[in-house]
């Protein structure tokens, strides 16, 4: 579920749609949660599909660790990429704002933890990196665990109107975290090795 405070706007011809805020949205917010009404696609429900729909997945779904597709039911579905995204996924199924959002912003994620299955080029933003590759993952971590790190202990400081989404053993490692009773987990464990996958099946 996407925050309430978004809404799908046309952005451009090159971009499409995009998800943008309404009201500001602070550094520490959570921004999505996979909730109950996200659909989980195995690899096998994705062969047996007609190209119609998995048309459909390719486009609008990610893929999570355990290398299901998962579609959003919302329009969280339309949030784009950027290489200096304002949102980061956490390894607990939620999205923060690592930096103040402000309205008529874009919320942006970086696909590079998506677990793609091809590099793709991005819109040129200024930045170093210009492609996303399938293992940005495995590079980036630690990169984007610390911006994570720098906000985390925001979570409970703003207002969270995705909070009663959460299920109570998020709430409860997100307490346990701010408490210093338990570490943050790295972003890295959302990763999917495709190719230890392609190993194993053999």
């Amino acid at each position: 579920m996407i925050h309430p405070h978004t809404e799908l706007r046309f952005i451009s011809n090159e971009v499409g749609y995009g998800v943008v805020a309404t009201q500001l949205i602070p550094a520490g917010t959570i921004t999505w949660v996979l909730d109950k009404l996200d659909r989980e696609f195995s690899p096998l429900d994705f062969q047996n599909m007609e190209p119609l729909y998995q048309e459909i997945l390719d486009t609008y779904t990610y893929r999570n660790s355990n290398g299901n597709l998962v579609l959003c039911w919302d329009h969280g579905r339309y949030v784009n990429h950027s290489f200096n995204s304002n949102c980061l996924t956490t390894a607990y199924d939620f999205e923060i704002a690592i930096r103040d959002i402000q309205p008529g912003e874009q919320l942006t994620d970086d696909y590079g933890y998506l677990n793609i299955t091809s590099p793709f080029r991005g819109i040129n933003e200024g930045t170093k990196r210009k492609t996303v590759y399938p293992d940005d993952l495995i590079k980036y971590h630690k990169v984007w665990d610390n911006k994570i790190k720098k906000v985390f202990h925001r979570i409970k400081k703003v207002n969270q109107p995705l909070e009663p989404v959460l299920p109570a053993r998020t709430l409860n490692k997100i307490e346990r975290i701010l408490n210093g009773e338990e570490a943050l987990a790295s972003i890295l464990s959302n990763y999917f090795d495709t190719e230890k996958t392609a190993v194993a099946s053999k």
